[in-house]
């Protein structure tokens, strides 16, 4: 049984193996190695973002800081509902405030790193 199951997976590698071109060949070719050539710019075309849809550092920046704004304006939003009576979700307001509170402890962790990168360059020997 064993030996059958060897004798046909030989055999069936044996197939697949030539029906499949030799990729070496296939590079030995101008029109062969253009192609893989195409392929591979394709593919990377594919993967990698283009210039037009990079957005800089700066810009990024600015979303985050207005992101953060915004959920700092709806957590005070919901939090005086709740206090006016306005909001009965309590969980909500919580949720809201930590929300906040999360993204304003990031900004400054950022900032914090930005200014440490920045005094370590200024003291950096020319």
């Amino acid at each position: 049984m064993v030996d059958k199951i060897s004798n046909l997976s030989s055999t069936l590698n044996s197939i697949t193996a030539a029906s499949r071109p030799d990729p070496i060949a296939k590079l030995a070719s101008a029109q062969g190695a253009q192609s893989l050539r195409d392929q591979l710019l394709a593919h990377a075309g594919n993967v990698m973002p283009s210039e037009r849809n990079q957005v800089n550092f700066s810009n990024r920046m600015a979303s985050a800081i207005q992101s953060v704004a915004e959920a700092q304006n709806v957590s005070a939003r919901t939090t005086r509902d709740f206090e006016l009576g306005r909001e009965t979700d309590l969980t909500k307001v919580m949720l809201n405030q930590q929300v906040s509170s999360l993204g304003f402890h990031m900004t400054l962790n950022v900032r914090n790193k930005v200014l440490t990168a920045y005094k370590d360059i200024m003291n950096m020997p020319v």
